[in-house]
């Protein structure tokens, strides 16, 4: 069975969703975030899994549900964090980040029978999730990240290494305001479309 990892900043303000603001105060940026990272958190919850990690820049809250195991992210750039989060997997392992409150259990429920590795691309350039049969840090350190060809680079360095790669849905991460009215509009029944709703947000507000 998967271990299912979600890499995710506490929600403090000033530290996630930085370009939220504007139109939204750090504040309410921070607000957004806690309610996609509960949204995620809970989502990984109820999707099987051998195990369930949390690997976290900042301390817990009363956002994370029962059932994980937290540890610290490394120090180093984004690829280095992520090619650690796998390091310190022993068998087949699924990672996510915090910024797609609209997935779903069905999305995260991966079987690895017939691929090696799968890819979710995001509408930025970037990717919402990236499982590996058999966990290797190498194949994400040096992936240039936050650029619009991060997504690219990362599945050709799976490919390059001769991997079978099973490509999962494009989604949207929630980076901007346009973002964040997106996502709500396509998962009305998340925390964060409840959140976004009491903030009374709306683009270029």
């Amino acid at each position: 069975m998967t271990t299912l990892l979600v890499i995710a900043k506490e929600p403090r303000p000033g530290r996630v969703k930085t370009r939220l603001t504007p139109p939204f105060t750090p504040h309410e940026a921070a607000a957004l975030a806690e309610a996609a990272l509960a949204d995620t958190l809970r989502t990984v919850a109820a999707t099987p899994a051998r195990r369930r990690v949390l690997v976290l820049d900042g301390a817990p809250g009363p956002w994370l549900p029962p059932g994980f195991d937290v540890v610290p992210q490394c120090a180093g750039g984004l690829d280095e964090r992520l090619a650690a989060a796998f390091a310190d997997c022993d068998g087949p392992a699924l990672l996510i980040g915090m910024d797609t409150p609209q997935v779903k259990p069905a999305l995260l429920t991966v079987d690895f029978a017939d691929c090696d590795a799968y890819f979710g691309p995001a509408e930025d350039g970037g990717f919402w999730a990236l499982g590996l049969a058999h966990p290797d840090p190498e194949l994400l350190r040096g992936v240039p990240m936050s650029t619009p060809t991060t997504g690219a680079a990362q599945r050709e360095r799976l490919v390059s290494a001769g991997l079978r790669v099973r490509e999962l849905p494009r989604l949207r991460d929630v980076d901007t305001a346009g973002d964040a009215e997106a996502v709500a509009a396509a998962a009305p029944g998340t925390r964060f479309a409840a959140a976004l709703e009491r903030l009374g947000a709306a683009v270029g507000r």
